[in-house]
């Protein structure tokens, strides 16, 4: 067998080391994991690049519709709480128990994910979660008694933990590098739009519609989710899974799930001390786990891939960045009812604001990067997002509304623009053989500093109503709410300071400069 080198390779390129980054799909059919002649195939030109691939937003846009359903369902049941209270004969209070059960699930189940997709295949699994997320859906539709919602409720968070990062593992197998930037950017908009359209859409079902229209909507969506999965996805898996580590797992799920629990706690009146207590044990278990992990080859989360730079420095920039996102759909819709005296439907739709930024982001993200890179792109679009949210605390009741409407609008665009950047930087030095574990442990930490940012966003306000001692927020109260967690998110572009200069140049297809 002869091998034929493309007239434009020198072959001395073949001794030089080469910087490992996201495998194309053509080596994957190389090495028999992707069936030759998928739809997701990718080809090469005459001169050995890489071509776009053919249906990359199809498939961004399959595994974006799945996210959506699940961010979506999570904020929409928000809004309906108070009525299932009443129809399950509890207090609303004690409804509690069906986010918790939720956020339960999504602690354990997301570390497990990536291993899971390795053994089983990423297409099998992620339409497994789908079908369990909507089969989860169908039985808190039909359940009579709040335990019974509370264990459907779990069963939906199983799903969604597995959908979130094989979701996004699909993603990174299926396209070239080249495409990467614009599929992150379909794939990154459900986590921004679902809370933004879920309480106008939960107010409409709760006044208009039976509370259980919110979980049965997602029926006729995953069902049609399922067969598209099936036939434009391609199995992919690898062919040598490492073992599960059933140590890792219980450490990593105590840990992980006292900790979101307690977040979301902190954000509750009269729960501190309990949160207090859930983030302690959880901080513990953590410790143990770390220590786990230094002993075993393979830990359910590697905290080895902090060391690969871009990856380590978009899992602690995104980090911060995500206090804001996490703190806004929870401090926004607060503001416009209780200081700006609008109704919930009025709300909701200065809220969709942040949606329509979030759509006009898709189009020049890539151009952007580009244009700039990665590193002055992330600088400058965080000094403006930072800016743009922070101009939120400066809303009082003379602001035309059209006024507000625009900074949300602005707000949501820059948002956008750093996730999309964050979640593909994040990739683009990880080697194939270990991007399953990459997106465990990326989703991971997304997941839990998101409700770290309801946290503070929460905290911010409830400590400002009692320096003025105020037992309901003002427009004061929710400046100092934003403005704490802008200042949180801000520290972000210190970090974004530390990126190479070229991190990221094959993403976006910038030349490198000669050396």
């Amino acid at each position: 067998m002869q091998l034929h080198l493309p007239a434009s390779l020198d072959p001395r390129q073949l001794l030089r080391p080469r910087r490992r980054g996201i495998a194309s799909v053509n080596a994957e059919v190389r090495d028999g994991i992707v069936p030759a002649g998928s739809d997701i195939a990718q080809t090469q030109d005459n001169d050995g690049g890489e071509q776009p691939t053919r249906n990359y937003r199809t498939v961004a846009l399959i595994i974006a519709t799945a996210m959506f359903m699940e961010n979506l369902d999570a904020t929409v049941l928000a809004t309906a709480l108070p009525t299932m209270a009443r129809d399950f004969g509890v207090r609303a209070p004690e409804m509690s128990i069906a986010l918790t059960s939720y956020l339960l699930a999504l602690a354990v189940f997301i570390p497990a994910s990536g291993t899971m997709a390795d053994r089983f295949g990423a297409r099998a699994v992620f339409r497994a979660a789908i079908g369990l997320f909507v089969a989860g859906s169908l039985a808190c539709g039909l359940a009579p008694t709040l335990p019974l919602m509370a264990l459907a409720r779990f069963a939906q968070g199983v799903g969604g933990a597995m959908m979130m990062p094989v979701g996004r593992l699909v993603l990174l197998k299926s396209v070239a590098k080249r495409d990467m930037v614009s599929a992150m950017s379909w794939l990154i908009m459900p986590a921004l739009i679902g809370p933004i359209v879920g309480p106008p859409l939960g107010g409409f079902i709760v006044t208009y519609l039976d509370w259980r229209w919110i979980f049965w909507l997602n029926l006729p969506i995953g069902v049609v989710g399922i067969w598209l999965v099936g036939r434009f996805i391609a199995d992919i898996r690898e062919e040598a899974p490492h073992p599960f580590d059933p140590a890792g797992f219980l450490l990593s799920g105590i840990a992980l799930g006292c900790l979101l629990m307690g977040f979301e706690m902190a954000s509750r009146s009269g729960e501190g001390r309990l949160a207090a207590i859930l983030v302690a044990v959880g901080a513990a278990f953590g410790a143990l786990y770390l220590r786990h992990a230094k002993h075993i080859a393979h830990p359910i989360l590697d905290v080895s891939l902090m060391r690969v730079p871009t990856f380590r420095l978009s899992v602690i920039g995104g980090s911060l960045t995500r206090i804001t996102q996490g703190a806004q759909p929870f401090l926004l819709p607060l503001m416009m009812q209780l200081a700006f005296g609008l109704s919930a439907a009025q709300s909701g739709a200065m809220t969709v604001a942040g949606a329509i930024g979030s759509f006009g982001m898709k189009g020049v993200a890539r151009r952007i990067l580009r244009r700039f890179g990665f590193r002055a792109s992330l600088v400058v679009m965080g000094l403006l997002g930072t800016g743009a949210y922070a101009t939120c605390g400066l809303f009082r009741a003379d602001w035309p509304l059209t006024a507000v409407f625009a900074v949300l609008v602005v707000s949501g665009f820059l948002m956008s623009f750093q996730f999309t950047a964050y979640n593909t930087i994040a990739y683009d030095e990880i080697d194939k053989t270990r991007m399953s574990a990459a997106t465990s442990f990326y989703s991971t930490f997304q997941q839990l500093m998101l409700s770290l940012g309801i946290c503070a966003g929460a905290t911010a306000l409830h400590a400002s109503m009692l320096w003025s001692d105020r037992s309901r927020p003002g427009f004061a109260d929710f400046s100092a709410a934003f403005w704490t967690v802008t200042a949180i998110s801000l520290c972000a572009v210190f970090v974004n300071l530390r990126f190479d200069r070229e991190a990221g140049a094959e993403l976006t297809g910038r030349s490198r400069p000669r050396t």
